[in-house]
This record gives C-alpha cells, structure tokens and sequence, in this order.
C-alpha cells in the first residue's frame, strides 16, 4: 500500500513540476536515523516521501488525525503512528525507538505545526535520538504548500544536511541541548541554501 500511494503521488505531483533534490548522497546507508525537516504546508510532507522514494518514511503525525476511520486507515497504510503533542509521555518515544532499532526512518517536523516563520522547535526529534542512540538528518524544503500553489507551478526542491549525532562525551542533558541548537543552526543554514538554488 505504501508504494502504490508514494508512487502514485509521485507521478501526480511531478505533473506540477519535478522535484529537485540536493545531497541525498548524505543519507546515513546502514541502521535507521530521523529526518527532521522544515514545514510550511501539507505538500512538503508528500514531497519528503517522493524524495526519499525507495525508502519508506515513517511519519509521527498528530493523534487527531487517526480520529476519524477512514483517515486513521489510510495514516496506518502509509506507516504515520500517532503522537499527543499535548501530553507527551513516555510511550510517545516507544514506537519510533523501536522502528529505528529495526533499521527504519523516522520523519518528524521540529516545527511541530505548519509556519513560515522561525518558531522555537519541539524536542520530540533529539529526545527519540539521544534515547536511540540515532542520528538526525536535517532537510529543507521549498516550493508549493497547498493546492492554490500546485496550480502555480512552483518548483519543489529539498536538500539534506549531513547526520546530526548525540555526543558521547558530555551529559546526556548537556548533549540533547547541544544537538537541539546544531539542528536548530543546521535547519535555518539549509533553508537559505535551498532558496537560493
């Protein structure tokens, strides 16, 4: 199912452009690692997906969205698990623990909510790292957000930065704050760097 839909839009999305895509080649090969990435609208989510295309993302998507049956079924066949964003517990890290122990790759948007402007990030990407020992890769993505911009024919880009790692050589407190500022730092230096290709 995830295929057949992540194909499927691909092709239909690429009627409105093709995607241009910067440094995949910094993608960790071996083990699973996150992808923590800028968000400005519904789009870039389906075009983080085609991008990464044949690897399968695993998205942590807002519990509200798994509310209603047909929603909730289509979120599940295309591998997002919920997350209460409200009241973060203990179990909010278990699923994706496990699925970057297994090798997968993690989506995760910092912003925690579709912006433009340069909001404080959540957390939840350097906890699930620094407790799975996983590293974060951080991308950037400009283009079309909603269908309006579709119909633009604004071209879609998204590059990668190279993988963030949890130092070993310090408290884990002292390290998780240190990796929040590299991402914060690595996010915003990718974000000028793709609008200017």
């Amino acid at each position: 199912m995830y295929y057949l839909a992540a194909y499927l839009l691909k092709v239909i999305l690429s009627l409105f452009g093709r995607i241009k895509v910067f440094q995949k080649e910094k993608l960790p090969q071996t083990d699973g690692y996150i992808i923590a990435c800028t968000h400005t609208g519904w789009v870039d989510i389906l075009w983080l997906g085609v991008s990464l295309l044949p690897i399968k993302v695993h998205y942590m998507a807002k519990k509200e969205l798994f509310q209603s049956g047909p929603l909730k079924w289509l979120m599940e066949k295309l591998n997002a698990f919920p997350v209460d964003r409200d009241n973060p517990g203990p179990s909010t890290i278990k699923v994706p623990r496990k699925l970057l122990k297994d090798g997968k790759v993690i989506g995760i948007f910092p912003s925690g909510t579709r912006t433009t402007n340069q909001v404080p990030l959540k957390r939840g990407a350097v906890t699930i790292a620094a407790y799975s020992k996983a590293p974060i890769v951080p991308a950037a993505y400009t283009g079309p957000n909603n269908f309006k911009e579709l119909f633009k024919f604004k071209k879609p880009k998204i590059i990668f930065g190279d993988p963030i790692y949890l130092s070993e050589d310090i408290p884990r407190k002292e390290a998780m704050d240190e990796m929040m500022k590299v991402m914060n730092e690595e996010l915003y230096a990718l974000q000028s760097t793709i609008e200017e290709k």
